[in-house]
């Protein structure tokens, strides 16, 4: 009989390759009464599913420049802040 943890495993090894059929038997049968790791299941077949729609463009990140103002903004945010620190409680 497999624990929580090792069903969790399972679950997250199934979505990379096919499990061996004693291991997919095993996981079955902890799935039919264990509600939280039903759950997990499907939390991880929604996020798989969520992840292969992503459009392409969405998965190369750029990193974003600030332009020279905005990091005179950000520098004077940062001063007045260490000259007036919000009070501790």
């Amino acid at each position: 009989m497999l624990n929580c943890r090792e069903a969790t495993r399972l679950i997250s090894q199934s979505m990379d390759a096919k499990l061996p059929w004693h291991r997919r038997w095993a996981l079955k049968g902890h799935l039919l009464y264990c509600i939280w790791c039903r759950r997990y299941d499907a939390q991880v077949q929604i996020l798989r599913k969520a992840a292969r729609e992503l459009p392409p463009e969405n998965l190369e990140t750029q990193p974003q420049k600030l332009s020279r103002e905005e990091k005179d903004q950000l520098r004077a945010r940062l001063q007045a802040g260490l000259k007036n620190p919000p009070p501790s409680e």
